[in-house]
């Protein structure tokens, strides 16, 4: 980094760490979309009615892949086997929950080549969703440096370097999402 006085600097790096967790929010929504394997990031969100509370799946059981495409869901607690098969029977998954009194089996068919793309489009949206808000984290960033330079806090030169540190903060975490999108991409469409 170019050398920078203390209020862009710690502009800088606050944009740099809401941008981290943007791409890391991107590739956590990427392990939500089913590929051609089982894998608990699928099911480890969906949220069960317990008790009259919305509690997450993964407080309430074990997940385990025990096959490429099987998933296996073991309750904690038996009483809550049947509130469990609801929440997946009632998800987008697509999956039809086999519940033998103790566990939950879950069996993911192959996808279709149809399915793929569709999926293929619905990562590339969010993709997109994650360039957008790097973008508005480095609109937001530029505000509180014009900000500063109108108040005196810093001169335009320094703006100048700032912008063009920011510009290249921006572009690496936008390829980082591209990255993420491209191995997503490539794994939906691996037969």
């Amino acid at each position: 980094m170019v050398t920078l006085g203390v209020v862009t600097e710690e502009t800088l790096l606050d944009a740099m760490d809401k941008m981290d967790k943007a791409v890391e929010h991107v590739r956590t929504q990427f392990s939500t979309i089913r590929t051609g394997r089982a894998a608990p990031a699928l099911v480890e969100r969906l949220t069960v009615e317990y008790y009259g509370a919305p509690v997450p799946l993964q407080q309430l059981a074990a997940i385990q892949v025990p096959e490429a495409r099987m998933l296996l869901v073991k309750p904690h607690d038996r009483g809550s086997l049947g509130a469990i098969e609801k929440a997946i029977r009632d998800s987008d998954l697509g999956v039809a929950p086999n519940n033998d009194g103790v566990v939950i089996r879950l069996n993911f068919p192959p996808l279709t080549e149809e399915r793929r793309r569709d999926y293929v489009k619905v990562v590339k949206n969010m993709a997109e969703d994650g360039r957008i808000a790097v973008r508005n984290l480095r609109r937001d960033a530029r505000k509180v440096m014009e900000q500063a330079k109108t108040d005196g806090d810093i001169s335009e030169d320094e703006l100048d370097r700032a912008e063009k540190e920011l510009e290249k903060i921006t572009h690496d975490h936008v390829e980082k999402i591209d990255a993420a999108l491209g191995r997503k991409e490539a794994e939906l469409l691996e037969v």
